[in-house]
């Protein structure tokens, strides 16, 4: 399935998974945005994550849109397993909540996106990104992803000490912007659909 909308139940709740690594260690790492966006989405929210029963995630349920048709439904988690372990709370909360699986929206980082760029689709494969493979090995790849571009490891910096490495100093100066910018694509993802947020915010 490719970046076309789909039929979603209206009145059925939305999960919005911010990805990322626990623990303080990783709070400020390139692999922990979705936790960031998570973490700004929840201030607007108003809400304090909770642990989520047995699910391995942390939780705060809420709404978000103007009153009316417009207003959702939402659950917004942060697993709590390593990154590479996503799926089964993401999955377990889908259950618990009864979230369609088109009703649930990844936030990730992406290595083949400059650093800021986002790309809004769904479905597809995971670009070698562990959290999004869990995630299809758990429940299939019809979610949603908002993807945030951090770009490629300089030199011969392996990827993997490139994305558990903190964000640079020059980097830093706009990542509030670029988290910001995240959160609200989310937001018009949720409320106003793939099409108009990917024409807003892919970039």
């Amino acid at each position: 399935m490719g970046d076309t909308d789909v039929t979603t139940d209206a009145g059925a709740p939305w999960l919005i998974v911010g990805l990322g690594n626990p623990g303080p260690e990783y709070a400020m790492n390139r692999h922990n945005v979705g936790f960031m966006v998570a973490d700004l989405l929840a201030e607007r929210i108003g809400g304090r994550f909770k642990r989520a029963g047995k699910a391995q995630a942390q939780v705060i349920e809420g709404r978000i849109g103007p009153p009316g048709p417009a207003n959702r439904r939402v659950i917004l988690a942060k697993p709590m397993s390593y990154m590479n372990l996503s799926g089964g709370p993401v999955t377990a909360l889908r259950d618990f909540y009864k979230v369609p699986t088109a009703n649930i929206v990844a936030i990730h980082d992406e290595l083949d996106i400059d650093y800021g760029v986002l790309r809004l689709k769904l479905g597809g494969g995971d670009n070698g990104h562990n959290g999004l493979k869990s995630m299809t090995k758990a429940m299939g790849s019809d979610y949603h992803r908002v993807r945030f571009g951090i770009g490629r490891p300089p030199g011969r910096m392996q990827v993997a000490d490139f994305v558990l490495k903190e964000f640079s100093s020059a980097e830093r100066k706009e990542l509030d912007y670029f988290v910001d910018r995240a959160s609200d694509a989310v937001e018009c993802l949720v409320i106003e659909g793939l099409e108009r947020a990917q024409g807003t915010y892919n970039s």
